[in-house]
């Protein structure tokens, strides 16, 4: 379900103000009904008219997409950086990604215009597992790891517990390879979070969103998700559980 002018906006017909203003004004109808309140929640199902004339719902699509590192994880960039929607030219529905990946961090990430899953994959309530490999500078201790094990105290907030793994090191060189899984996903946690233990990030990709791994995909590739893949998703997010 998403909100009506939401929907309408989707659609192509207008801006989502416009949307709102055309709904206030009573000229859209849903199931040959006027609706003029905001707020009014619509399915798939639903047959909406605007100035009555039909909508026509843009198709659901879905996409994992390994994004490469300085590509902006946006519709659209106002310095005109490459984005990620950029490497989809042949998508003709308006899709964006579902949260972000930093500007220097590659890896994983989900493109859609399906608003319910977005919704369902970035709530703070829904606690859907990340998994990065960093490369640091420094071998980290057990005492640094057990710190991010348990959370870490950054600037304003202290982070969930995450699960770390500790892949190899280079003591020539002093670096390390660390896996990370975190659930709650704010901007630049998992940098932000080594960092706070004496570890700065080199370099980051993001190798598993959920159940979903990398398998089979390069830096700039993407693969449609399968039907039965977006409802684990969705059945995941709302119950914690896949089957």
């Amino acid at each position: 379900m998403e909100r009506l002018q939401k929907v309408i906006a989707a659609a192509g017909v207008a801006s989502r103000r416009k949307a709102e203003t055309l709904i206030s004004d009573g000229r859209v109808t849903v199931n040959g009904e006027t609706v003029t309140e905001m707020g009014v929640k619509v399915s798939d199902r639903d047959q909406i008219e605007v100035n009555g004339v039909p909508l026509e719902q843009e198709k659901k699509r879905y996409f994992l997409f390994y994004k490469p590192r300085q590509v902006i994880s946006a519709a659209s960039d106002d310095k005109k950086r490459k984005t990620v929607v950029d490497f989809f030219p042949e998508v003709n529905e308006r899709i964006y990604p579902i949260g972000r990946l930093d500007y220097n961090t590659s890896g994983l990430i989900i493109l859609t215009n399906d608003g319910e899953l977005a919704n369902l994959l970035t709530h703070p309530r829904y606690q859907i597992e990340k998994s990065y490999i960093a490369k640091v500078t420094g071998i980290p201790t057990s005492e640094a790891q057990k710190t991010l094990r348990t959370g870490v105290r950054l600037e304003k907030r202290r982070t969930a517990a995450a699960k770390i793994k500790l892949l190899s090191s280079d003591k020539v060189h002093r670096t390390a390879q660390i896996s990370v899984t975190i659930h709650e996903g704010m901007n630049h946690e998992v940098r932000d979070m080594l960092t706070a233990v004496g570890y700065p990030v080199e370099k980051l990709r993001r190798e598993r969103y959920a159940f979903l791994t990398a398998d089979g995909l390069v830096s700039g590739d993407s693969r449609p998700l399968q039907a039965q893949e977006v409802a684990a998703l969705k059945k995941l997010a709302r119950t914690g559980k896949i089957h």
